[in-house]
Formats: C-alpha cells, structure tokens, sequence
C-alpha cells in the first residue's frame, strides 16, 4: 500500500496529507478504525487537515461527529463521507470524540484506477464512478446514508481489499482495483438521486437545476433555458452552479447527455445517429465529435467495448 505524509499548510490553512504511492503496488490504502483502541482523550478535538487524495470513510458504528469544510454531521451507523482533494476535514470536532466509532477508510489518488477501470480516459472530475466526490464546499455528496440491508456488503467489499493488500497473493492488483471499482459502484448509486439529496442538503436552486435538467435533456436545452426555469440571469446561474458544484451548467447538461448515450449504445441496438437524436443533438456529427471528446472512443468503439 502507498503512505500518507503530512506537509505543512497551505499559507494560513491547515496541513495537508500528501499521498505516496509505492512502486509496483496498487495506490491505494485501506485501514480498520476502531474508537475504542484510540488513547485517552481520543483524536485531537477541532484537528483540522486536508489531503491531496481521495478518500471514502465508512462507519459501521456511529460516534463522535465528523466536520467537511463549513458542514458538521453527528457521526451514524451506515455513514458514507466522501472527501475530495482538498477539502477541510476535522475529526472530533468540540468535544465530540470517536470512542464508540468503528469502521474503514480506502484512500487513493484519482489516478489509481489506472486503465483497468471503465471510462478511465474521463478527468476524476467526469468520471461517473467518481461522481459522488465531485464537489465544493457547499456542493457535492459529501455523506450517504448505507442502508441498513447494505452495510454487510460494504463492510465486506473494505475487508475483501484490505485482505488482499496484506496478502499480496498472484493477481492481487487486479483484484484490489476490481474491489475498490465494485465498491464505487455501490457508491455512485447510493449518490444517484442527485436532485433528491440537494434537496435533504437544503440546496433547493440545485435541486431545482437538476430536476430542469433531468426532464429536458433529450431536448436542445441550453444555459438560458436553464437560467430562465430557475430565474436567474445565465451569468449569475453559471457562477452560482459552478462555485458549488465545480462545473458549469453546460457541463452538466452534457454529462447527463452523454450518461444516457453511454447507456443506449450498450443496452440497445439504436443507430448511432438516433442515439445522439435521444440525447439531444440533432447533428449526427456533432454528436460524434463531441462523445469521442469526452471519452477518448467513438459511439460504435463504446459499443463494441461494451459488450462480449
């Protein structure tokens, strides 16, 4: 497994933890937290740091409370923090401590599901797995809620990889790379309904611009249409969008575009030309263009790849 090594801080802010990868090994680590083994006192209170990696923290048991940037949450069972490059964590914020907590961390940089992953030629920013760690401050899916029928199945997918980083057995790296993939599939779907968890954030302007989003993408909607269903100048709509989110309108319109066309050219046998019809582009080559931009393939190389 790679390390972590803490660097001072940016300027004024707090230190960050940078991560090392190991050569040879797969970047990414995974560890098994339990509140109960911490020393007296527990996690420094109000301990605030980032990380230039990504990291998945998953809590079988609840306690203490857990700080992302300018949010607080009292820590449950079942809970999902998804923290992003750069964001501000602070454990055992006030007099919260972790003593009853006990769960798992997996971190790793945004390069680490190399080119065994699907979509790996998308930024981590667009990648559709790694959508849940696309974010802001205010913005982004920062903590998901496991079901309760779910949570033995995250916790074995965590034992299953930290299993095989210890072991270390022929073809672990594939299969460190297959167990963190299934585990980021279960997290983007937890993180499905977009509009449905801006809203439990108190972001309704977002729910509203998803929910715009997800009922006309197959048209030729634009930023002004967006805008004007929100009523909000396009300008302001770009700045207030793209400050939470860290993208532009246009970008997600695209990506919701591009998101059903991925899934028409696998699942159906639709010409291509109706696919990018579907999808909201009426030019045939346009929309050629623009998928083999995004994804580095045309529609019929995706296809092919993604089927026996």
């Amino acid at each position: 497994m790679g390390t972590t090594r803490m660097l001072g801080g940016r300027g004024d802010g707090p230190p960050v933890h940078t991560y090392e990868p190991v050569p040879g090994v797969p970047s990414v680590s995974v560890l098994k937290f339990d509140g109960r083994e911490l020393p007296p006192g527990g996690p420094p209170t109000g301990y605030a740091h980032s990380h230039d990696f990504l990291m998945l923290a998953y809590f079988e048991r609840g306690g203490g409370s857990l700080r992302l940037d300018n949010r607080e949450w009292p820590v449950e069972d079942g809970d999902a923090y998804v923290i992003a490059p750069g964001e501000v964590v602070e454990a055992g914020v006030g007099t919260s401590v972790f003593h009853e907590a006990q769960g798992w961390t997996v971190s790793f940089p945004p390069e680490a599901l190399g080119s065994q992953a699907p979509g790996v030629f998308l930024s981590w920013r667009a990648h559709p797995l790694l959508f849940p760690f696309v974010g802001g401050p205010a913005g982004g899916a920062q903590r998901l809620k496991v079901p309760l029928r779910e949570q033995p199945s995250w916790s074995e997918h965590f034992s299953a990889l930290d299993l095989e980083l210890r072991r270390r057995r022929d073809g672990y790296r594939e299969a460190v790379l297959s167990h963190l993939t299934l585990l980021l599939v279960e997290l983007s779907r937890l993180a499905a309904d977009v509009v449905g968890d801006l809203k439990l954030k108190d972001e309704p302007l977002l729910a509203e611009v998803f929910g715009f989003i997800e009922e006309r993408y197959r048209e030729r909607i634009s930023l002004k249409d967006v805008a004007r269903a929100v009523g909000l100048t396009p300008g302001h709509l770009t700045t207030v969008v793209g400050r939470k989110t860290g993208r532009t309108v246009v970008e997600w319109i695209a990506e919701r575009r591009m998101a059903e066309a991925r899934r028409l050219l696998v699942e159906t046998n639709l010409p291509v030309k109706e696919v990018g019809r579907r999808v909201g582009y009426g030019d045939p080559g346009y929309f050629v263009r623009h998928f083999r931009r995004a994804h580095g393939a045309t529609p019929l190389g995706w296809r092919r790849a993604g089927r026996p």
